[in-house]
């Protein structure tokens, strides 16, 4: 992270954007937040990052996306301060602390930014320095502070300032430099991180193929005593009116061998009880041996694709290529690995599973319909279920949109975004009917009959059941499927 000589040189880059208007405020994950910063026509993205090992002020070329869902720091500056003014720069004098002190017409804030490592934070205060908000939790960075306590920078000063790694550097070159490094600096630590947590995952992997394997053994060895279990079941079978309840012991002679087997009986059972015990575990062995022969073969393939892919990541790993690694952890066969030995956590799991906006609209992700980008660059929407039909239909769509759906059979229902045109692109209308045949039981026919009508057409009829809507007018159009034009819309999918 920053030493305290290079972070009072980066107030000192930003010294001219004092006074500029704050006209965005992006929360970026839980340990970054990004200014945006207007001054007449120029722009600038200010990053305060505090992370553990990364702790930096620095400026951004391209700005984060929106979260979906935005923590209640992010909801208060922007409600707030979003077109209010950076009134003034100030770093603590012996300490990493920076104060931009923020004004807007109603009210003034100030946000401190701190850095101390792994207990580095963001805080708000008010006008009469009171703790409102931070960026991380209290109790990972400041547990001596709370929300409506008054605020108190540490006690522990800075007594060896640091040497300033980009000296040769002024102005807003300095904070570009800065950025430089340690955007490296993190790539770095995350290609790190990858490589372990693959190594980790092929470590793992291999001890449980190999668990696997003594297991089924061991179940197959003990499985190949069922011919012996039989053949007492046999031999108990003949003399079994010879037997009293109450016997431990009964012997029977082999009538190939002429042998004389000894055969163990259960004192409590009556003798048929014993007969069927015996042909019981006869029987239970013998599915025993077959599913571990079964699990055995499943298992040496199992072992024969882990073992291309331990090769593939060995070499990946000898040519340092990030990118190409990133790109091996996504195939699904490593990444379903990565998952199960690296599950998310339940604040990823959320963020991935909860809410999405569209519109004024928030809507759980399962409802979100799928996007598509028409050659005449009009969207398609696709709903993903029943539920996110109704969704799609009645309250997404606008009435001039088109609505398309197979005649007399089941799938998703497709929008097309008309954007207020009243006659959308013939191309645009085909590659729409393409995905309402492939999102339907009819995906493989080459020929299908598809009904298109105004979303203002459609109406839910109360009661009913999701994804059933009536259609009042409209027009059915015989698509003949065109395979290079289904694959080129499939390939514009819009990512949420």
């Amino acid at each position: 992270m920053l030493n305290l000589t290079e972070l009072r040189e980066a107030v000192v880059a930003m010294s001219e954007w004092q006074t500029a208007r704050l006209s965005q405020s992006i929360v970026d994950g839980d340990d970054r937040l990004v200014l945006v910063l207007e001054k007449g026509k120029l722009k600038l993205n200010i990053l305060l990052c505090v992370s553990r090992d990364f702790g930096r002020i620095s400026v951004l070329n391209d700005l984060p996306g929106t979260p979906q869902n935005l923590k209640q720091f992010a909801q208060f500056l922007k409600s707030h301060f979003d077109g209010g003014r950076l009134r003034s720069i100030k770093v603590e004098e012996n300490d990493r602390i920076v104060y931009f002190n923020l004004e807007s017409r109603e009210e003034q804030r100030s946000i401190v930014f701190q850095l101390l490592g792994a207990r580095s934070n963001i805080f708000l205060l008010n006008e009469e320095r009171i703790v409102e908000l931070s960026l991380r939790p209290f109790s990972k960075t400041r547990s001596d502070l709370k929300r409506g306590a008054s605020w108190v920078r540490t006690s522990r000063n800075s007594a060896d300032s640091g040497e300033d790694r980009f000296k040769k550097l002024k102005g807003l070159a300095y904070l570009e430099a800065v950025e430089a490094h340690y955007l490296s600096k993190e790539q770095e630590a995350s290609d790190s991180a990858l490589v372990q947590k693959l190594k980790v995952v092929f470590r793992k992997e291999r001890a449980s193929i190999e668990r696997k394997t003594k297991k089924l053994l061991a179940e197959k060895i003990a499985g190949e005593q069922s011919s012996a279990i039989r053949r007492k079941g046999e031999l108990l079978k003949a003399i079994l009116n010879k037997i009293s309840k109450g016997q431990k012991l009964a012997e029977g002679k082999d009538p190939k061998t002429g042998e004389v087997i000894s055969i163990e009986l259960d004192p409590k059972m009556s003798p048929s009880e014993n007969l069927e015990k015996y042909f019981k575990k006869h029987k239970k062995l013998e599915r025993q041996t077959m599913r571990a022969y079964q699990e055995l073969g499943a298992n040496a393939v199992r072992l024969e694709e882990f073992e291309a892919l331990e090769l593939e990541f060995s070499s990946l790993e000898e040519k340092s290529d990030p990118e190409a690694l990133l790109n091996f952890s996504k195939k699904p066969i490593v990444a379903r690995h990565l998952n199960r030995f690296f599950p998310p956590s339940k604040e990823q799991k959320k963020q991935a599973t909860t809410e999405f906006r569209i519109g004024k609209r928030v809507l759980p992700t399962r409802l979100v319909p799928k996007r598509y980008k028409s050659s005449a660059g009009l969207e398609i929407w696709v709903g993903k279920n029943d539920e996110g039909n109704d969704i799609l239909t009645t309250k997404l769509s606008r009435g001039r949109d088109l609505f398309f759906h197979l005649d007399a059979s089941p799938g998703s229902h497709v929008v097309l975004r008309a954007e207020g045109s009243k006659t959308p692109p013939q191309e645009a209308i085909l590659e729409a009917s393409e995905l309402a045949v492939h999102f339907s039981k009819q995906r493989n026919v080459a020929k299908a009959s598809v009904h298109v009508a105004h979303c203002k057409d459609i109406t839910k009829p109360a009661g009913a059941k999701h994804g059933l809507v009536h259609v009042h007018r409209g027009k059915s159009l015989v698509l003949k499927r065109d395979p290079k034009r289904l694959d080129k819309i499939l390939s514009e999918r819009i990512k949420d």
